[in-house]
């Protein structure tokens, strides 16, 4: 099952070498380790420890998101989120949540947010009314399973939707999550290129962009949160972003300011 949804992400920068490596007799080897740097003491004071008291209405809050998982990187960036006591939103894939339960299950212990990125990553405005439909609500009941709660955000693959989206959104009692920062990090695989772009990019109150099904967007957060933080930022998920606002479903949100 992993090997077709590889093809279908594709497009978004899904690549064989995120399944995790198995050995020649099949069998899943263990993970890689992870070395990662201490962040600097100045910064991480600028790092809220209890993300739900943070008030973005007055605070400089950004929101990182993560596409397209669980996979092997998610788990490498659960260490780097847990190092740097930031919080996040993961837009995951239905068929992957199925494929590593175990993952999902760590970002929900963790604290950090799941929303809906469809069943398939397929192309929602391309789609059957019911085929539309399913995408959603497959997801939203394997969510519901491991996760222990019903999923309010959603992320249309690729960015792609229209009115008969939103209305399937709506129907279920989802906003609509864009971005506000892209930094293209399925198309340029380049760690300081992806760090660089979302320095200069990200303003209080962004959405960010990423995907952590790639180890060099995944390596690029060390240096984003430890920067950002400098200035003063403060992490929180995209409910916790939105939080004060009047957020409704079936319509789109890029950042706090657009609310």
């Amino acid at each position: 099952m992993v090997a077709g949804l590889i093809a279908t992400l594709a497009a978004c920068g899904g690549s064989a070498g995120n399944v995790a490596p198995m050995n020649a007799a099949g069998a899943v080897t263990a993970p890689r380790p992870v070395t990662l740097r201490e962040p600097d003491p100045d910064a991480r004071r600028g790092l809220s420890p209890e993300f739900t008291r943070v008030n973005c209405a007055v605070a400089k809050c950004v929101a990182l998101t993560f596409d397209d998982g669980p996979m092997e990187e998610s788990d490498k960036l659960l260490q780097i989120l847990a190092r740097y006591r930031a919080k996040a939103t993961f837009f995951v894939v239905g068929r992957m949540v199925e494929e590593n339960p175990e993952i999902l299950h760590r970002e929900v212990a963790d604290g950090h947010e799941i929303a809906n990125h469809t069943w398939s990553h397929a192309d929602l405005t391309s789609l059957s009314p019911e085929g539309l439909r399913a995408e959603i609500e497959k997801t939203q009941a394997v969510i519901k399973q491991h996760a222990g709660y019903d999923a309010t955000l959603m992320r249309p693959p690729y960015g792609a939707t229209n009115a008969r989206v939103a209305s399937a959104a709506k129907e279920f009692g989802l906003a609509e999550i864009m971005w506000a920062v892209d930094p293209l990090d399925w198309q340029n695989r380049d760690t300081a290129l992806v760090e660089r772009r979302v320095l200069a990019q990200t303003r209080p109150g962004d959405i960010v962009l990423l995907h952590d099904i790639h180890s060099s967007s995944v390596d690029a957060v060390p240096g984003i949160l430890a920067a950002l933080a400098e200035r003063g930022y403060k992490f929180v998920t995209v409910s916790g972003l939105l939080a004060g606002t009047s957020v409704e479903p079936g319509r789109q949100y890029r950042d706090r300011a657009a609310t």
